[in-house]
């Protein structure tokens, strides 16, 4: 009865619930906005957390990952043009329905199994993360220095484009988190007299800046986002009981999928709705219903990124390792507070722990009725002047980086980051291999050296280690299967232009 205890005393006397509420407000605003993604809505208000409680301030950014995988769903059922990557998947049906004058039925069945979706998805958040986390009880510093290797090349691995371009983000990001103090020594290093500097870069700086403002940058350069006029009078029509046990089987496929991809570093929401979609059509009894306005084709994707939203905090949490830009910035909000993930956050703050499952039950709970009451707004914001929306989001990361220490020198660090990161969206470089490369950089260099100050110097520890040798050696499985994926694909580029050019000759 103990952790129910925490999550009620979580709730009852922290603004958890409140928090929790207004994330999923946040997150659905934030999500149904083409281009502010779940990782963009979360890094818009992790300033505003710094000077928060642990408990709400991690509900906040954690309900508005939930808010966020279902308002993508409003614009693309509504317009076409998915709110997130996730749900891309969503609109293709669902803009069928909209045309077929179906769309407030796509909207209710959108809510309905993201809903449901999360509720999975938190149930497994509490059944596998504290067993997973007693696992990192056995690991010395040589296992967790093969740990944070092994996050990031799964994450340089699996990131869209090539191996290359996500370990020389990784690398970045490593060479970032040198900046500061020497973690043994105490040596200033590439501080180059700033005081600024001497603490390292704040990573909350990089996120808001590779995230937010790169993204504010490139939606500038694009054309207005297409009005939902037609729509403003739409409502939500919750799906009846035939349809919801028609409903069953696309539901599950999605939540098994989500539960499989959250757990993987790297994959995500977007992965695991497309893959949901693709299995629910193999298995549905009208599947060549499929890309004309199925309710099954709505239903399992986004039951799938909504358990996504749960699971994907399984490896966040045990083990401290992020699988993707959203728990990214979750971490980041973590570790701002002094919190690092795994065993000992169970130990020394289950009422946290607790407190934070508790926040993602009523975050879940309320998406129903939030979901309800909040689409007419959400149509009005979606059809309010692109340069009204990017200078008040402009507007709100300003504010909230400068209440963080009222000092220029964080707006300048926020700004060269969005700068880095346009060019790194222009150059298809990922961002979270960067970002972990950043987070993780602490944990990789402490353990490395004091691994070698263990003993003497010697790197065989690496290898004489069980742990870290299992780990090593999955790291390194990683990045040959990528780099042998890579090179299947140049080969098979080179192929399809040599038979282009074949007729033409």
């Amino acid at each position: 009865m103990e952790p129910f205890s925490h999550a009620w005393s979580a709730l009852t006397t922290t603004p958890a619930a409140f928090a929790a509420v207004g994330g999923v407000i946040w997150g659905i605003l934030g999500g149904a906005l083409p281009g502010i993604s779940p990782s963009i809505a979360m890094a818009l208000l992790l300033p505003f957390t710094y000077t928060m409680d642990p408990i709400p301030a991690i509900v906040l950014l954690a309900a508005t990952y939930v808010g966020a995988e279902y308002g993508g769903s409003i614009p693309a059922i509504l317009i076409r043009t998915p709110g997130t990557n996730a749900a891309a998947a969503t609109a293709i049906d669902g803009y069928e329905m909209q045309k077929q004058g179906r769309g407030g039925e796509a909207l209710g069945i959108s809510l309905v199994s993201g809903v449901i979706g999360g509720m999975i998805g938190l149930f497994f958040l509490v059944l596998l993360t504290k067993p997973l986390a007693t696992v990192a009880l056995a690991f010395t510093p040589p296992a967790y220095f093969a740990l944070g290797v092994l996050g990031l090349s799964v994450i340089a691995s699996l990131s869209s484009g090539s191996l290359i371009k996500g370990l020389m983000a990784g690398i970045i990001g490593l060479m970032i988190a040198t900046v500061g103090t020497d973690p043994i020594s105490g040596v200033n290093r590439f501080t180059y007299g700033a005081p600024n500097l001497l603490g390292g870069i704040p990573f909350i700086l990089v996120m808001v800046g590779v995230f937010a403002v790169s993204e504010l940058l490139v939606q500038s350069g694009k054309k207005e986002y297409r009005r939902s006029s037609d729509s403003r009078q739409m409502r939500i029509r919750l799906p009846s009981w035939m349809t919801l046990k028609r409903l069953r089987k696309p539901q599950a496929i999605g939540s098994g999928i989500g539960l499989f991809e959250g757990c993987m570093p790297g994959a995500g929401g977007s992965i695991a709705a497309f893959m949901a979609y693709n299995e629910a059509r193999r298995w549905s009894k009208n599947p060549e219903e499929f890309g004309k306005g199925s309710p099954e084709a709505i239903a399992a994707p986004e039951s799938a990124n909504n358990t996504v939203a749960g699971t994907a905090l399984v490896p966040m949490l045990s083990f401290g390792i992020p699988g993707s830009n959203s728990t990214a910035i979750l971490l980041g909000g973590l570790l701002i507070h002094g919190l690092q993930p795994g065993p000992m956050l169970f130990e020394q703050h289950p009422d946290f722990i607790y407190g934070l499952f508790g926040g993602l039950f009523v975050a879940n709970l309320s998406l129903f009725f939030v979901g309800l009451l909040i689409l007419s707004p959400a149509i009005w914001l979606v059809n309010r002047p692109k340069p009204y929306l990017m200078a008040a989001i402009y507007a709100l990361i300003f504010s909230g980086i400068y209440s963080i220490d009222n000092t220029l020198f964080d707006l300048y660090i926020v700004l060269i980051a969005g700068a880095v990161g346009y060019v790194m969206r222009l150059l298809g470089f990922p961002f979270l291999p960067l970002v972990l490369g950043l987070v993780l950089g602490y944990l990789i260099e402490s353990n490395y050296r004091r691994s070698l100050l263990l003993t003497g110097g010697e790197h065989r520890v690496f290898i004489e280690d069980p742990i870290s040798l299992g780990l090593l050696i999955v790291a390194a499985l990683f990045v040959i299967g990528s780099t042998l994926r890579d090179l299947r694909d140049a080969r098979r580029k080179r192929a399809a232009a040599m038979e282009l050019q074949e007729p033409e000759a």
